[in-house]
């Protein structure tokens, strides 16, 4: 999320910035600014919403400087506005920094610089590095630096103008890609190769723990205590368009392998000591003792998270849950009032049908808890609680790794209700949270079973119908494939919960229709078996979808896709991802477009 440029050397730079903040405006389009070093002084320029208005802003004659930095913002902490635009600078404005990822711990930072006597202007947890390298500056800027990279935590790329040293940049990364572009007499840094593709295609691509101190004449890397690293020079061969997708053929699939890191960043600080840690969430046990009902509203592949959602809070919560989709929820009259907790999820906090029943809830009284991706949104703004999920822009039109941050915030959400009302022990809410710790590398697992998923897709190519079948969260996670399918791949693809088939769908069933059978839920896991023999009975093809080390589902099935043991309720993270696969590659074979298919948009602004 978010887009970061820097630039050194002989060239103007407010030209150089502003066309790399063009390659990475699909990354932040919130907001966007440039700091840059002109005549003994740190000029900064911001603008709110698209790139074209800072353009306005900075005319053709704002500065001949030849260093600077620049950020195209997706907002995280604070909504997009002037004030929480990048860069952002310390007190004195001696220092501007920007920043992608999210700092963990800046609120404790912020109340000790407060203290201190500094003065803080934003809602972000950006600004918080810009006061600290003020703090900690002695006269050398990368020991500054490096100091701060020793207190912080969280996630970042970093890159740091300073006036007090003003013939460098001083950048860093953790868990957030930053590349370093080489020229003759000039240097680039970047959070995406894309920024620089105009000016250099010799990169030097930084690790996770590294930082550079960039100068016109030389690039320097050392690790963050200061020891020299030597890097190879990678050449990069990919035209702009595919760099731009980071090399992958399509954005939903660089969205794919993006979740790992997504579901990462949607846990930083939120799991802590054993306990959830909700900041943006305030419910209390007096609150929650009203609560006699809970619904969750959202609309297609959010309302697949719902029904997830739906599971766990009343296994760990043990409140009775509903799951409405939002088109029908306020024409059915629901028994809405004080008592009533509605829970509305939305990946761009803009669906139409979502916010009209966001607010037919707060007129009848319930309390509301938003779980949506972009900060600043209008159901972020009106909703009593909000969880943010840190996945980032989404550009491809079938969500991906928006939808598994939204399971992760339902995961997080049930825990934190169950918590706060005292229905699960302490025990188990700390064994459910260790094993969600392990969830991003499982996930990465998972993706690097690719090629066979792929190959499976190849028999999909000529197929007219497919029907997905599981039993409890198997069965939620079920329908989520299916409408991967059926909207990537024109394939018509139907989910049914597997005991159900007996009951009319058996008759759609036969060796020319394939069956994706998902049996991770191990209190059900015989009976869905059992539901696998009925369609084999009839000549389908079936795919299964299990766990590792469960070799006796291969004994039923045609073939087996295997996902890392975790616990029942975490299944759903892990099941999806090759269900996306699947769908991905179906479409691809099929000769659609995959990032954006017929007749769909990314975000429903309209009943």
């Amino acid at each position: 999320m978010c887009g970061i440029v820097g630039y050194i050397g002989k060239r103007t730079a407010i030209p150089v910035l502003v066309e790399g903040l063009k390659k990475l405006e699909y990354r932040g389009y919130d907001s966007a600014g440039v700091a840059v070093l002109d005549q003994q002084k740190i000029v900064v320029s911001k603008s709110v919403g698209k790139l074209v208005a800072l353009e306005e802003e900075l005319g053709e004659d704002f500065s001949q400087s030849c260093i600077g930095i620049g950020h195209t913002r997706w907002a995280t902490h604070g909504r997009p506005s002037f004030v929480n635009a990048h860069p952002h600078s310390d007190c004195k404005q001696d220092f501007a920094v920007v920043h992608n990822g999210i700092i963990e711990n800046y609120l404790e930072l912020k109340d000790k610089l407060i203290e201190k006597g500094h003065q803080f202007v934003s809602e972000t947890d950006t600004e918080v590095l810009a006061h600290l390298v003020e703090d900690f500056y002695e006269g050398d800027l990368k020991e500054a630096v490096r100091k701060v990279l020793a207190t912080i935590r969280g996630s970042y790329a970093m890159v740091v103008l300073s006036l007090r040293d003003p013939d460098k940049l001083v950048a860093a990364r953790k868990d957030s890609p930053m590349v370093v572009g080489l020229g003759d007499g000039e240097f680039f840094v970047a959070s995406d190769i894309t920024a620089i593709l105009n000016y250099t295609r010799k990169v030097y691509i930084l690790d996770d723990g590294e930082m550079v101190v960039v100068t016109k004449e030389e690039v320097k890397i050392t690790d963050f205590e200061g020891n020299p690293r030597t890097k190879e020079v990678f050449d990069v061969k990919w035209d702009a368009v595919a760099a731009e997708k980071g090399g992958y053929e399509h954005f939903m699939l660089k969205e794919i392998h993006e979740q790992p890191k997504a579901l990462r960043d949607t846990m930083l600080g939120r799991l802590k000591d054993g306990s959830v840690v909700l900041e943006e969430v305030d419910l209390t046990l007096e609150q929650l003792a009203r609560i006699n009902k809970v619904y969750i509203v959202a609309c297609g592949t959010a309302w697949h998270a719902g029904l997830v959602g739906k599971t766990l809070i009343e296994r760990w919560a043990h409140l009775p849950v509903e799951v409405d989709i939002a088109s029908e929820f306020r024409y059915r009259g629901p028994i809405i009032d004080d008592h009533t907790l509605v829970i509305v999820i939305s990946q761009s906090g803009e669906t139409a049908d979502t916010l009209a029943a966001l607010r037919e809830a707060k007129n009848r009284g319930a309390r509301v808890v938003a779980v949506t991706n972009v900060v600043g949104s209008t159901v972020s703004r009106e909703a009593h609680d909000v969880i943010f999920t840190w996945a980032g822009p989404e550009i491809a039109v079938a969500s991906t790794k928006a939808y598994i941050t939204q399971l992760e915030g339902m995961v997080m959400l049930g825990l934190y209700l169950a918590q706060v009302k005292g229905t699960l022990p302490q025990e188990k809410i700390g064994e459910i949270i260790t094993a969600l710790k392990l969830i991003p590398e499982q996930a990465q697992e998972v993706l690097n079973q690719e090629d066979l998923i792929k190959e499976l897709a190849q028999s999909f190519v000529k197929v007219e119908d497919a029907f997905f079948i599981g039993r409890s969260l198997d069965w939620a996670v079920a329908m989520e494939g299916a409408l991967k399918l059926k909207e990537i791949s024109y394939i018509h693809a139907e989910a049914y919960a597997a005991g159900e088939l007996k009951h009319g769908t058996l008759a759609l069933v036969t060796e020319e229709t394939p069956v994706i059978a998902l049996a991770t839920q191990r209190d059900v896991y015989d009976k869905t078996i059992s539901n696998v023999k009925e369609v084999k009975a009839r000549d389908a093809r079936v795919i299964g979808l299990t766990y590792k080390g469960n070799t006796n589902m291969a004994k039923s099935v045609d073939h087996v896709i295997y996902v890392p043991e975790t616990i029942d309720e975490l299944a759903p993270l892990l099941t999806v991802i090759p269900l996306q696969l699947l769908s991905y590659y179906v479409s691809v074979a099929r000769g659609c477009d995959v990032d954006k298919p017929r007749n769909l948009a990314k975000s429903v602004t309209v009943e």
